[in-house]
Formats: C-alpha cells, structure tokens, sequence
C-alpha cells in the first residue's frame, strides 16, 4: 500500500509540472497595450519575462521597462523583493526575475516612453 501511495505521489507530481503553462498576460494602460509572457514555466530560482509594448497597433522599442516582483511580509515570513530593468533583445524587453519560493507574487512592471511619461501595470503570477 505504502508503494502504490508513493507512486500515485510521484504522477501527480510529473503529470502537474508536465501540464504547467508558461505566463500570458495582457494589459492596457493609457492606450499602450502590453503583453507579458514568459519562455516557460515558472520555477523557484531565475526566471526569464518578455514585455511588448505596443501603441495604436506599432510596436514600441524605445522605451525603459524595469519590474518589481514582491510578495508582502506574512506570519513567520520577511517581506521579499525582486527588481530588474528591462533589456531590449529583438522587439522585447527581457527581465530576469529570481522568484525565491512558491506562492503568489505580485508585480509592478513599468515602462517609460519617449514622452517621458511613466505608465505602471500590476499582476500578479502563481508559483
């Protein structure tokens, strides 16, 4: 019984981290439309985001992009943080996020354009 209850364990494990998605997520803000994705799923330890920033359907790729991830302070837990700024690479921004464990993380992605307006998106991802 102890084996079959280890081996029902291990496949859920597999079958849960083989159907895990990578992040898609899309905004608006101050007529900028905003795709933030992510090449695979998300682990603890680095991870790699890609913003595109597009305005009356053009693809925006001067401007500054940098991204805060947090999650609050909670019983027995600090309050944690993780910035980075933006990278053009192609036509999108790459961040390099370290999520340091498994919960929701909230974040503030913001991008200033050539106006020298700042515009702040928030989300949140499940890790």
């Amino acid at each position: 019984m102890k084996s079959f209850l280890k081996l029902f364990s291990i496949l859920i494990l597999v079958f849960g981290i083989a159907n895990a998605e990578p992040i898609s997520q899309s905004g608006n803000k101050n007529g900028y439309d905003v795709k933030f994705t992510s090449e695979k799923s998300l682990v603890v330890g680095q991870n790699s985001f890609f913003v595109q920033i597009f305005k009356d359907g053009k693809q925006i790729t001067n401007a500054k992009t940098k991204i805060k991830f947090y999650m609050p302070e909670m019983p027995g837990m600090p309050y944690m943080e993780f910035k980075d700024k933006g990278k053009l690479v192609g036509d999108k921004y790459k961040l390099d996020v370290n999520l340091s464990m498994s919960g929701t993380w909230q974040y503030q992605l913001k991008f200033k354009t050539s106006n020298g307006e700042v515009h702040t998106l928030r989300g949140s991802v499940n890790l």
